[in-house]
């Protein structure tokens, strides 16, 4: 059984791990050591290293501003390593070209994963083998449902299936709407409206459809199942200087969830820029 490590233990860590545990033997580090503390039926690690040495697939969830810094720390020891990148707008060839020629996969989930019910976008590197994307696929199915996309659109991923959620849960909290009982017609209009603002960042119609539907789906859920208020989960997406603070900038203006995800889309091209 593939021992699993993964760095990087804030939110999505922390929903990545919660799915996996159980199912995978598993390993976790985080430079703040309260978050990795009386962890259950998880491992944790001293340092990066001792995590890369004894996994046999790594998973890196670190911030992308802490990324470069990471890869230099593990350049050493990922070689016969397959590498998941979740890092948003960190494109495959910026790691490849730290890491050379390393098994890598790169994904987007979203904050479904703490509930099972993530949207996850992959794609390949450029030394991945067909069976490493096959892995990648059913590891993240744990998580939720998978949608293998070019890596051109990776971008656009964040921008909707990352980001989506927030969008969802602006749109709950500014029209006041109770979040126990959802109207039907609410739900529709924001799949409506998510479904728009992909296909507006360069994703095909039945994409476009997939994504939205899942996405806006995963968010109900997670206020139902969380019981947390839309602004709560809503914070919990939102990274600062990220994609969705940005994307979030725009709907207070009062742009559309097309501006909204354009926003998004330009923050997530940034970021990847900042890493080259």
């Amino acid at each position: 059984m593939d021992r699993i490590g993964i760095i990087g233990f804030g939110n999505m860590g922390q929903a990545i791990a919660g799915q996996l545990k159980g199912k995978y033997p598993l390993k976790v580090f985080d430079r703040d050591k309260e978050k990795t503390r009386n962890l259950s039926g998880i491992g944790t690690a001293r340092d990066c290293a001792e995590l890369t040495l004894e996994s046999e697939v790594i998973l890196l969830a670190v911030k992308p501003q802490d990324f470069d810094h990471l890869l230099r720390e593990i350049k050493n020891f990922v070689k016969e390593k397959l590498i998941i990148s979740v890092a948003a707008g960190v494109g495959t060839a910026h790691i490849e070209k730290y890491l050379g020629n390393v098994r890598l996969i790169r994904v987007m989930p979203n904050l479904g994963a703490k509930i099972g019910e993530s949207v996850t976008c992959l794609c390949q590197g450029a030394f991945a083998t067909e069976a490493d994307l096959e892995f990648s696929r059913q590891l993240f199915y744990n998580l939720g449902v998978v949608r293998q996309v070019p890596e051109s659109l990776m971008h656009a991923a964040t921008a909707i299936c990352g980001s989506g959620p927030a969008y969802v849960f602006d749109f709950i909290e500014s029209n006041s709407i109770d979040q126990d009982n959802i109207p039907q017609h609410a739900k529709e209009d924001m799949v409506k409206r998510l479904e728009q603002a992909a296909e507006t960042i360069g994703f095909g119609h039945e994409d476009a459809v997939f994504l939205s539907f899942h996405t806006v789906n995963a968010s109900i859920n997670l206020l139902k199942k969380t019981k947390l208020p839309a602004g709560e989960l809503k914070k919990q997406v939102t990274s600062k200087g990220g994609t969705t603070e940005k994307a979030l900038e725009a709907l207070r203006k009062g742009g559309s969830w097309e501006e909204a995800a354009v926003a998004a889309l330009k923050r997530a091209e940034e970021l990847s820029r900042h890493t080259k």
